[in-house]
């Protein structure tokens, strides 16, 4: 039998815009954190998992983007693996992370995600997330992820399960969240007025639904629940962590890679959808959350509208989701995402999210996509955590 594994700490840097702070700046902040949470000192992790997607291109810091952010704070001298995979760069480096500790090749393990898009010119940042899709199908094209979940939506409203009104409302709702997040890169409530008036993306996308580059950085400790240190405070168990591919489809209907993915961690974790209480769902386009609630089974095909209109994701709902704020709200400086979903479940299992605290959660789902291929993510990883303790 698999270790049992816990989230033993977590940290983040703010995310936003920091022309003066250099990668080793961001990723310092946030493993300082974590391990600080965790109550352990860099001696006492066995290996680091580091996710980086856009250094190389950006920076031009390749190959040991890890080990070269990672020795300022010392750690050195014990195993540094690079991971990159798109904007689940940080979900993947927290899975091998998991997958390592439980079979027992380790007892504590750092996974942090790091990442400076704001860079002299705009347009390379651009090219560098346009990357992230099959170039031999897209390349020249210009085409973004905005473009992609604009489609997805359009044909929704076009269908008639979804309004223009529904995307509007999962944004401010969005925002609304950001707005309590210290972490967050947008911390403004917004008005229905200034998000139907705003300058159109990619239709029917406004520019508030769209998550913005940023810089920024997060970070998990994760242990094996017989030597992580007691803090005196509830423990977050990981029930589940599942990975899918994305695939080329015929177009026939079948279910998509989060589908897939997320039926698969519930089946690992032993729950079922209506079990979940708090959810981080990665919504690169604040709308997109609403394809989720369906692809996730929080509610049947073509309920997402029914579903946001009860209240029953909002904060202090039945499934509360994105409490942090969302990708668009909080920010997504790709690599470092998945793990900012990891940090802000951990702390709504414990109970310390604040003005964002979402009733008494027991059981929280991550979801976490990267890349893009024809009409499906090239990546999608789920992740199920679980608060140990009673509630008092």
């Amino acid at each position: 039998m698999s270790a049992a594994v816990v989230v033993a700490g977590v940290g983040m840097h703010v995310f936003g815009r920091f022309p003066e702070e250099s990668l080793k700046d961001l990723a310092r902040v946030a493993v300082v954190r974590a391990l600080d949470d965790a109550g352990l000192g860099v001696k006492e992790i066995d290996a680091v998992y580091s996710a980086n997607a856009m250094a190389g291109l950006l920076q031009g810091q390749e190959q040991i983007r890890g080990q070269t952010v990672l020795r300022e704070v010392g750690l050195e001298r014990i195993p540094v693996v690079n991971v990159e995979n798109a904007c689940a760069s940080g979900s993947t480096a927290l899975r091998e992370a998991i997958m390592v500790l439980r079979a027992g090749a380790a007892e504590r393990v750092l996974a942090v995600g790091f990442e400076k898009m704001f860079v002299e010119d705009r347009d390379r940042s651009l090219a560098a997330l346009e990357s992230a899709a099959d170039l031999d199908v897209v390349g020249g094209l210009g085409l973004q992820f905005t473009a992609v979940y604009a489609m997805r939506l359009r044909k929704r409203l076009d269908e008639g399960t979804l309004a223009f009104d529904d995307l509007v409302d999962v944004t401010l709702k969005s925002h609304q969240n950001g707005a309590r997040n210290p972490y967050a890169q947008f911390r403004r409530e917004l008005t229905e007025k200034e998000v139907k008036s705003a300058r159109r993306i990619a239709d029917p996308l406004t520019l508030p639904m769209c998550s913005a580059i940023a810089d920024g950085a997060a970070a998990v400790v994760l242990a094996r629940a017989d030597t992580a240190p007691s803090r005196g405070r509830a423990r977050v168990l990981v029930r589940a962590s599942q990975s899918v591919s994305g695939f080329t489809t015929d177009g026939s209907p079948e279910p998509s890679a989060t589908t897939l993915c997320a039926r698969r961690a519930y089946e690992e974790a032993g729950i079922a959808p209506n079990e979940v209480e708090v959810a981080e769902v990665h919504d690169a386009m604040a709308p997109g959350e609403l394809l989720y609630y369906e692809q996730l089974g929080f509610c049947q095909a073509g309920g997402a509208s029914e579903l946001l209109a009860t209240g029953a994701t909002r904060i202090g709902g039945r499934i509360a989701v994105n409490t942090s704020g969302g990708l668009c709200s909080r920010g997504h400086p790709v690599a470092a995402t998945g793990l900012a979903q990891i940090a802000e479940l951990t702390w709504q299992l414990r109970g310390e999210a604040g003005e964002r605290q979402s009733g008494r959660p027991r059981i929280a789902l991550a979801q976490n996509s990267g890349g893009w291929l024809e009409g499906e993510s090239a990546t999608s990883n789920v992740h199920i955590l679980e608060r140990a303790d009673r509630w008092p």
